[in-house]
């Protein structure tokens, strides 16, 4: 675009050159007024000939003619120009298009989100502030072109998020997860048993309008449901009763400065830790992090929670560990989990 603008100024600066040339000419050879030389010169150079002004001599025809072969080979460079900003507008949009589906077909370990209106945006703003890859299915082209304007890089599915083909499209089968934020219930609840059919394992997370809603939610297949009316009176009552925590967990989850994080990292089989108790894994130590609580891997008999962990916590493959900390320091962290030496 930069360079068709420069393009696009020169040509016009070149017109302007010729026209003015043009119209001098015919002052100096003609002996006219620069206002009949400049209206001669502008109808010569875009071949609309109207008639000679007054009539002209010999030299002034001569004049005449090569203004003429300068205005053809003005006018065949603007054509041109426009003819090729056209193609590579058309060719950009499909090297672009096409190098979303390759994306689409490599992508995996991502979240497929379904939707993208007010919750939606927000819910793709704090996957891209985490670092988390996202594919979204949307069908309203204003919505679409919204957030190709706040995420260029964002890969993006026009179609409609009920359909099978279209959930599969967005890797439904290679994704970690889905999130249903459509505006209506029935599109979400018809999502959920969608996306539960085409991927049995993976979690979803469902918007419901409705209160009432939420059992039926779950029964379609959604491993979480979330109402914004009792998470909005929730957070209201926090903020009057006790708003310093409403303000931590703000810091903690929501930062827009990403200063502070509440954060899981999975203890895989194999893992440094796996096996070694919270005082010999001195994660602390080596990434700065603070261990908040830890999960307990599902099976095991100490299966949940694990609040303000002792030192003594025996840690194996399975288990998440919830700490708080920087990202850099949740980027060590798992670096520390799997062995490698970039923590440090």
């Amino acid at each position: 675009m930069q360079s068709f603008r420069l393009r696009f100024a020169l040509v016009l600066v070149a017109f302007v050159v010729l026209a003015l040339m043009g119209g001098l000419g015919y002052v100096v050879l003609e002996d006219w007024s620069l206002k009949d030389g400049l209206y001669m010169a502008v109808i010569t150079l875009t071949a609309v000939g109207y008639g000679e002004v007054h009539p002209l001599t010999d030299t002034g025809r001569s004049f005449t003619i090569g203004l003429l072969a300068a205005g053809i080979t003005w006018m065949g460079i603007w054509f041109a120009m426009i003819t090729s900003f056209l193609v590579e507008l058309d060719l950009r949009q499909v090297l672009r298009s096409r190098s979303r589906m390759k994306q689409l077909e490599k992508i995996s370990d991502h979240v497929v989100v379904c939707g993208c209106g007010r919750t939606g945006m927000q819910v793709i703003e704090e996957l891209d502030a985490m670092k988390a890859k996202w594919v979204v299915i949307e069908r309203d082209p204003a919505r679409i072109h919204a957030l190709e304007l706040r995420f260029p890089d964002g890969l993006v599915i026009e179609g409609e998020a009920t359909q099978d083909e279209t959930l599969l499209q967005a890797g439904l089968e290679r994704a970690r997860g889905l999130i249903a934020c459509l505006s209506a219930d029935a599109d979400n609840l018809f999502v959920c048993l969608s996306a539960r059919s085409l991927k049995p394992g993976m979690t979803i997370v469902a918007r419901a309008y409705e209160e009432e809603t939420t059992d039926k939610f779950l029964r379609a297949g959604a491993d979480h449901v979330v109402s914004p009316n009792v998470s909005g009176a929730l957070r209201m009552a926090s903020m009057l009763v006790r708003p310093s925590v409403v303000s931590f967990l703000d810091v903690a989850t929501r930062s827009s400065g990403m200063d502070l994080r509440i954060e899981q990292a999975a203890i895989l089989e194999g893992s440094s830790l796996d096996g070694k108790t919270l005082e010999e894994a001195a994660i602390p130590q080596a990434t700065g992090l603070i261990v908040i609580a830890v999960k307990r891997a599902a099976g095991t008999t100490a299966h949940g929670f694990t609040f303000n962990p002792s030192a003594a916590l025996r840690l194996n493959h399975g288990d998440e560990l919830i700490v708080l900390g920087t990202p850099d320091q949740i980027s060590k962290l798992r670096a520390y989990i799997a062995g490698r030496s970039d923590y440090l």
